[in-house]
């Protein structure tokens, strides 16, 4: 440890174990980083010591800190006030800070002829209307791509009418999703009909627009403009059709806001869904520092997210627990002047809501980190359902492979962020002892894997990593097999078995307390499934290999034999046993043999022809 570290450690633990806000400082005394506690010198003192438990971001600030400073409050509520106070103040570097939400969107409407619809975040001087402001630019996008959509009007660059026969239009014209003016074929009058009925559309919501098309559709009818008619039926439809969807992200607790967060513990982001009158009204996101836990992560994003914001919902529905539910609470329905509650949902269709929202967090952390939101999703419903304290991100998988104890192997396959890490392979040769004994096998292919751990540990790459996972192919005595390596070696990884059914398919996961019941989360149950088969397609494929490198060899002690001779003798018998029983003239009419080498090959199969 560093004297800086030494002096600080030895500050902080001077500081009395009471409530309090604390602020670091870098050496130009710039504030960057404030934080509370309800007991200052615990809170404090973990800062400078160990830094092995800490997030490369802590790590970071802890680096800069060359003094702190505290101040000491009567309850844990105030030290919280007073924290969201002077960040608020200060904006340190190294806290949560998220802006302002003053900008507004638009509704533009172009001003030539044939007019557009498009959402804008400010207003040009281009002759265009523009209807606004908006608070939320996600219900502005939205709602212009649904007019849009509902009355199939143009998306595209394309002018017209100067543009108008002069290419093909494009795939929303075959999807029904535009009318292609492109084409010249469309009515100016019914172009300008459309753009009238999504304004109406977008000015009195989906209800209003629905009685006022069905009476136009009526009308038409009635005065034989049946093509119009079918026009407007089909829009009614369109815009039906949008209401069903919407019902999938309808809540039935009508204000409200849903907060998710996800981490790879390289990136994380906090997704927001807002919801007024049941209905989802906007979406963020927000990638952010890792800072420390989730809990710690929750809490302070919560103070960021609401601190400059005049309104509060009176529902707040979380992904998971955070800190000091009870004065987050408190804080906020102050701040609010009615009660607000934290919930934090585990089934029905408030755990739905949060599990949507989590899963575009993660898909955010995927677009970040270049894997999909899909992959690091089941990565954690499987740390869920396995009862992990951290998401495997880094999966060890291992098989063992022989037949009858005969070239006895093992194979190593990795999963990095839920795809194969194929670099990371690796087989291993059965050397203590022969014979078949699986549960030996993998007791030595461990062994050896955490010896080459503890030799490469400084690189952190390869057998220098650890894994957050181990699964072995097999049940309850294979695990039973790898605990002991892992107590030796003092590796604290999960370790589970892979189980199959008498199909050889893939039916539970076993640990330590029993078997756990995969095959109702079906994305789980695939994601080990392919696992599954993917250690024991190596393992096999590396068995093969071995086994016929091993009857080359037999066949290559022939005098006149290499290992192309030999090699197409199997490829041509399949088996040593086809070779084995083959007379000469069969050995004989197989490729590249001539009648000496046959005859060698044959004598060497049937000695006892020669002492005859």
């Amino acid at each position: 440890m560093s004297e800086r570290l030494k002096t600080l450690r030895q500050k902080a633990m001077a500081l009395p174990l009471q409530p309090g806000v604390y602020i670091m400082k870098n050496k130009s005394g710039e504030i960057i980083y404030i934080g509370k506690a309800k007991k200052l010198k615990n809170r404090v003192s973990q800062y400078f010591g160990s830094q092995n438990n800490h997030s490369e971001k802590v790590r970071a600030m802890v680096e800069n800190v060359r003094d702190f400073e505290y101040i000491i409050t009567d309850s844990e509520f105030e030290a919280l006030i007073l924290e969201c106070s002077l960040i608020k103040q200060h904006h340190p570097k190294y806290n949560i800070l998220l802006k302002d939400d003053k900008g507004y969107s638009y509704i533009r409407v172009t001003g030539d002829k044939w007019r557009r619809i498009s959402c804008a975040l400010q207003k040009d001087d281009d002759n265009s209307r523009y209807i606004g402001p908006y608070n939320s630019g996600y219900l502005v996008k939205q709602a212009v791509e649904e007019a849009n959509t509902v009355f199939m009007l143009p998306t595209c660059t394309r002018r017209f009418p100067e543009d108008f026969g002069k290419g093909r239009p494009c795939l929303n014209f075959h999807i029904k999703k535009c009318c292609a003016p492109c084409m010249g074929r469309v009515k100016f009058r019914n172009y300008d009909e459309r753009v009238e009925q999504a304004l109406d559309f977008l000015s009195g919501g989906s209800s209003e627009s629905l009685k006022k098309l069905t009476a136009q559709m009526n009308e038409a009818a009635e005065n034989l403009e049946f093509e119009r008619a079918a026009s407007l039926r089909d829009s009614i439809n369109a815009i039906k059709r949008l209401g069903d969807k919407q019902k999938v992200i309808q809540s039935k607790v009508k204000d409200q806001d849903v907060i998710a967060y996800f981490s790879d513990r390289i990136k994380a982001c906090f997704e927001v869904f807002r919801f007024e009158g049941g209905r989802l009204c906007d979406r963020q996101d927000f990638p952010v520092e890792i800072m420390g836990d989730d809990k710690s992560q929750r809490e302070e994003f919560i103070l960021s997210f609401y601190n400059n914001k005049t309104q509060v919902p009176q529902h707040i529905t979380l992904d998971g627990e955070v800190e000091n539910t009870e004065l987050l609470e408190r804080y906020l329905t102050e701040k609010s002047g009615r009660r607000v509650y934290i919930t934090v949902p585990v089934i029905g269709e408030q755990k739905k809501l949060v599990d949507m929202c989590r899963q575009n967090a993660a898909e955010r952390v995927a677009q970040l980190t270049g894997a999909t939101g899909r992959e690091l999703s089941v990565l954690q419903e499987l740390s869920q359902l396995l009862g992990l304290e951290t998401i495997p991100y880094y999966i060890e998988s291992y098989d063992i492979s022989n037949i009858s104890g005969s070239d006895n192997v093992a194979g190593m396959v990795v999963f990095e962020n839920g795809k194969p890490l194929k670099k990371a392979y690796r087989k291993f040769k059965i050397k203590s002892f022969e014979g078949q004994d699986d549960y030996a096998s993998m007791n030595e292919v461990l062994t050896r894997r955490f010896e080459e751990y503890l030799a490469h540990k400084d690189e952190g790459e390869g057998f220098g990593r650890l894994p957050d996972l181990i699964l072995l192919d097999g049940g309850a005595g294979q695990v039973s097999a790898v605990k002991p390596v892992l107590e030796k070696f003092g590796i604290d990884v999960p370790l589970f078995g892979m189980v199959k059914d008498d199909k050889h398919r893939t039916r539970a996961i076993t640990g330590e307390s029993g078997e756990i019941a995969i095959n109702m989360n079906r994305r789980v149950f695939s994601f080990i499934t392919n696992i599954q088969d993917e250690v024991h397609r190596f393992a096999i494929g590396y068995h093969r290999n071995r086994r016929s490198a091993s009857l080359k060899s037999s066949l290559t002690d022939i005098e006149g034999i290499g290992e192309k001779r030999a090699a197409e003798l199997l490829r041509y018998f399949k088996t040593i046993k086809n070779i084995k029983e083959a007379d000469l003239e069969e050995l004989i009419s197989a490729p590249r043999m001539t009648r000496q080498t046959a005859m060698a090959v044959y004598r060497y199969f049937h000695p006892q022809d020669d002492e005859q």
